[in-house]
């Protein structure tokens, strides 16, 4: 791979360029080189999005070091032919782009891929084909499934960001029609409700009534992963995927869990910041700024793809930002290997501690009333409200009686936590199915309650004992702090509403909601990954 040249560089762009795959469908991008010498190896980049994302792309940086760059529309976005089907057509179109690069006179047959998001899973089920000569991939705040960590968590459908994310893909392909030449009115008038008023949307009943979304249906009425998903994940086979592949996550963002998913599947160098999907590589997010040194030119989070593409050495094997004492730290492998199991129990009365609860302590209770959910609260989003995510004060969320809050006592010395979250419950419901949610809350001294993560369960039995996923953090709660647990059965619209009658959620009425009695049991707990300071 090139070594980095700071020379100066006089560079060709060409754009539009067909780009023919093996269906006959052209997909079309532009193509970035120094106008002299060659052959380059070739970044790719491919986006259905628009020219936007590629702004993000590094391309003076990857001139610079060597690279002819090479930014593609997927089929049916841009300037592409054919009909966008969401992650279907990625691995196919990817390979057969990659063949076409290595047959230009300008590329030396070597490429590699980088993005984030879209743009990285298209990199990863690329790479799974196994394409000739692709030498390396950076994935950024990618899912490692589409049914599980993508459109469902534990079960529940994650109904804000799929309908967000459906219908700016919805209008994007009216764009692309409409500029084919195609009349469009009458399904943009159909899709416009989903566009303009997604606070009435995700409350439309039953779900499956959402007009103008072409894959919603498909969407909403698999929420099991069944063959539906299962077609699609052979598009993202882990096992046969041969090229390294360096990852970033950030702590609040919705694919941290695809993202850690696919750094255990693959190896590979992982950066783990305090970022969100929306405002990946900046000092803060949410309530919380951390300051320049969490942002990605503090980190040198360029320079390290750029190195990891050219396959040079990138540093530690995992460097996360710990929240609390704001510092980015390197490790040596994910989870930490001394970090130390250590459950914090739900005591009756509302106390969070190390110490188990007593025997034949009495349950909580809460009423949860579908029609009235509990409102989400920042963590993991990608809602219409770009500014509900990441860390938010949960004080108006606790004052609600149906959400249940464990705390514990002032901490005396600082406590870190950093690595896999999850709250075992034990619990029963008056229902035929139920949600139970759980967050991790960080007590500020002064009042302030910011959540740090959260996950949901779906079941459909009237007890038991249940495991809810919070995927991961790395916080140190300060001295005079205090851990909280918040559980419920509800986070809308992050989630959609478990209706209470056991019939799937996407045909549900609103004369199907039923309200829920909730019991919680004693011996329930939090398991947090401590590590000594």
């Amino acid at each position: 791979m090139p070594k980095l040249d700071r020379s100066p560089m006089r560079v060709t762009a060409e754009y539009d360029t067909p780009m023919p795959m093996r269906d006959g469908t052209v997909l079309r991008g532009s193509v970035h080189r120094r106008a002299e010498g060659g052959p380059f190896p070739v970044l790719l980049a491919r986006s259905p999005y628009g020219e936007g994302p590629f702004r993000a792309i590094p391309l003076t940086a990857a001139l610079e070091a060597g690279f002819a760059v090479v930014l593609q529309h997927c089929r049916g976005r841009g300037a592409s032919d054919g009909e966008f089907r969401p992650w279907l057509d990625e691995g196919d179109d990817g390979y057969d782009t990659i063949a076409w690069i290595r047959s230009q006179p300008w590329s030396n047959g070597e490429v590699v891929m980088t993005g984030m998001s879209y743009l990285a899973g298209c990199a990863l089920q690329a790479a799974a084909t196994r394409p000739p000569g692709l030498k390396a991939v950076y994935a950024a705040m990618t899912p490692h499934d589409f049914h599980d960590g993508l459109k469902y968590h534990g079960g529940a459908l994650a109904l804000g960001s799929a309908l967000n994310w459906g219908a700016m893909q919805a209008a994007l392909g009216l764009m692309h029609a409409a500029e084919a030449g195609e009349d469009v009115g009458a399904a943009f008038g159909e899709l416009l409700p989903a566009m303009t008023d997604q606070a009435a949307a995700v409350r439309t009943l039953p779900l499956e009534a959402v007009r103008g979304i072409p894959w919603w249906h498909d969407w909403i009425s698999h929420p099991e992963r069944d063959a539906f998903w299962q077609g699609l994940g052979e598009t993202l086979r882990h096992d046969r995927i041969e090229a390294p592949v360096m990852h970033v996550a950030g702590w609040f963002d919705l694919f941290l869990s695809g993202t850690l998913e696919n750094h255990r599947r693959l190896g590979g160098p992982l950066v783990i910041g305090p970022w969100s999907h929306l405002t990946a590589a900046s000092s803060g997010t949410g309530r919380l700024d951390f300051g320049f040194a969490a942002s990605a030119p503090a980190v040198q989070l360029e320079q390290r793809q750029l190195a990891f593409l050219q396959g040079r050495d990138t540093g530690p094997a995992v460097k996360i930002f710990v929240m609390g004492d704001d510092v980015w730290r390197d490790e040596e492998s994910w989870p930490l290997a001394r970090a130390v199991e250590t459950r914090y129990h739900l005591h009756a009365g509302g106390l969070l501690s190390a110490e188990p609860p007593a025997p034949g302590a009495e349950p909580a209770a809460f009423t949860f009333d579908p029609r009235d959910p509990v409102p989400t609260a920042g963590g993991p989003t990608l809602l219409a409200d770009p500014t509900n995510v990441g860390p938010q004060d949960q004080r108006d969320v606790e004052r609600r009686a149906d959400v249940l809050c464990y705390t514990s006592e002032a901490l005396e010395a600082d406590l870190e936590v950093t690595g896999p979250v999850t709250v075992t419950l034990r619990a029963e419901t008056s229902a035929a199915a139920t949600d139970w949610t759980a967050k991790l809350v960080n007590v500020h001294p002064d009042g302030r309650a910011l959540s740090v993560t959260d996950g949901i369960v779906r079941t459909s039995t009237p007890s038991g004992t249940y495991t809810i996923d919070l995927v991961a953090t790395s916080q140190v709660f300060k001295a005079g702090h205090r851990l909280r647990v918040q559980i419920s059965s509800s986070n809308f619209p992050r989630f959609d509403r478990n209706p209470g009658t056991g019939r799937p959620a996407a045909s549900a009425t609103e004369a199907d909601l039923v309200v829920q009695h909730q019991r919680v049991f004693p011996d329930s707990w939090i398991t947090l990954p401590v590590v000594p300071r």
